[in-house]
């Protein structure tokens, strides 16, 4: 069996250990302090929208006879937003749920545009109905990753950009 460390490495070691205290004059510890809560440091406001957290849920695009509509929420749960084509009409509506529907104003952005829109209550929350020819439905449509819909009325919904809502707002153009 070999010795790892030699003899002398052994004593060299010993002799940077301090010597103890003397006697009778060890330090008493002084009364544990209740610790201090830590609080945490508030979450500083986003700079810029589009680093918002998504908005949880997927769009679901289904026909209807007289156009489309693609619905955004949770799967099995109530759709957050809707928009609706009425092709006959040739208009797109927008429906927002909200657990108390109050009509006011609400701000769309995306990454071209910015607008606000006064929403009206309708069955199933607050909602808007646009002209199918509207750029902000491109706007929509086209913002790279996604858009917001913020106000009193709806909150913020901070929702994907998919092919769904284009899809809608082109039934309503044919």
């Amino acid at each position: 069996m070999r010795i790892l460390f030699p003899l002398s490495a052994v004593i060299l070691l010993a002799g940077c250990v301090p010597p103890g205290a003397p006697p009778g004059t060890e330090e008493v510890p002084a009364p544990a302090q209740r610790p201090v809560p830590v609080r945490p440091t508030p979450v500083a406001p986003v700079a810029d929208w589009r680093d918002l957290p998504r908005t949880p849920g997927d769009w679901q695009y289904r026909g209807l006879s007289g156009g489309s509509a693609a619905s955004y929420g949770v799967r099995g749960a109530a759709p957050l937003a809707t928009l609706t084509c009425d092709r006959g009409a040739g208009q797109v509506t927008m429906l927002f749920a909200t657990a108390r529907p109050v009509a006011g104003p609400v701000t769309i952005r995306t990454t071209s545009t910015q607008r606000t829109l006064n929403v009206q209550l309708m069955a199933g929350g607050v909602g808007v109905a646009l002209p199918a020819s509207d750029r902000l439905l491109d706007a929509i449509g086209f913002s790279r990753g996604r858009f917001v819909v913020e106000g009193t009325p709806v909150g913020r919904l901070v929702l994907p950009a998919w092919a769904e809502v284009l899809r809608v707002t082109e039934d309503c153009r044919r």
